[in-house]
């Protein structure tokens, strides 16, 4: 049985099952994963050190350890979310600061939000889809095939438009740039890591790390709003919970506007608003390291070198 496989029986099945016991089977599996202390967890462990360097190694622990529930929590919801009712999605996100999303789609321009791999960002998806304007965002290509079109079906049930990061970035690019300017469309994009080997460099936590150019671009090239956003989770009491149907919500936190700047040469704005916004999200990881899902390389310390470059020589001869 393939990873497509075991997703698609958990958004047929998950729904079915009670929250109480979804949330504990994705403890237990949560708990089990930070036991056995594989690749993943170590990763998790490597790049939370550098969020709190002053942390011994046993908070650090602990903080991984929250960190895996949090990333399990977020498989347990999506494969609830098919069947939740728009109350419940409702009773499940709060919003902060997002007036100036709400402005500019009002006025019939697009706006692109710069995110992190925190929290559920499906369930924000969902709701600023309702409350917001349509949602279009880039996916990267699963595999094996199966779990891509499994989560290309989930998404688009809920209304989010999904364009398949492909081999050839610059088609995607160009269709992006299409979308950003022909309506108002909220664009949201993962980039708290380079999937294309074409990522900016910045200062992130005191070291160098390598983001994607993605929001940063997008915003140049379309001259739209640039808002740095992040996901993370909060504890629901009250109505509120009850209206969930769960004891866990997230919280949907925009940022001010990044300015793009008149007076720097076009070729230093992408770098430029790339730090800037990466600067902001540091911030806010610093705030909630905990539902910073990032089991992979991020820091280009931790990269392979010669690895790296190969890639690097590949894409550039590629483009």
């Amino acid at each position: 049985m393939n990873a497509g496989t075991l997703f698609a029986l958990g958004w047929r099945w998950g729904g079915r099952l009670p929250d109480w016991l979804r949330r504990g089977l994705s403890v237990c599996v949560a708990d089990a994963a930070w036991f056995r202390r594989g690749a993943g967890v170590r990763r998790l462990e490597k790049n939370l050190v550098r969020v709190r360097p002053d942390a011994t190694p046993t908070q650090i622990r602990a903080l991984s350890r929250r960190g895996m529930r949090s990333y399990l929590r977020y498989f347990a919801e999506i494969f609830a979310m098919p069947s939740l009712s728009e109350a419940q999605v409702d009773a499940r996100v709060r919003a902060v600061g997002h007036e100036v999303v709400v402005r500019e789609i009002a006025e019939g321009r697009s706006v692109i939000l710069a995110l992190g791999h925190l929290g559920n960002w499906d369930l924000a998806g969902a709701w600023a889809r309702r409350h917001i304007g349509r949602v279009t965002t880039v996916v990267e290509r699963l595999e094996p095939p199966s779990l891509f079109e499994a989560f290309t079906r989930f998404r688009s049930g809920f209304g989010v438009e999904a364009i398949p990061l492909s081999s050839s970035g610059a088609d995607v690019f160009r269709e992006l740039v299409r979308v950003a300017r022909n309506g108002a469309r909220v664009i949201p994009l993962l980039a708290d890591r380079d999937l294309t080997a074409k990522g900016i460099e910045v200062d992130f936590f005191g070291e160098r790390a390598r983001m994607a150019a993605g929001p940063a671009a997008l915003a140049v090239a379309s001259a739209r709003v640039l808002v740095p956003v992040v996901v993370y989770y909060e504890r629901l009491e009250g109505a509120r919970r009850r209206a969930a149907g769960t004891p866990w919500g997230v919280v949907l936190d925009f940022a001010e506007p990044i300015p793009i700047p008149a007076d720097l040469p076009s070729a230093e704005l992408v770098p430029h608003l790339t730090q800037a916004w990466v600067t902001v999200f540091e911030g806010l990881v610093r705030q909630h390291p905990e539902d910073w899902h990032m089991l992979q390389r991020v820091f280009v310390s931790d990269l392979d070198p010669k690895r790296d470059a190969s890639v690097r020589a590949q894409d550039g001869a590629s483009a």
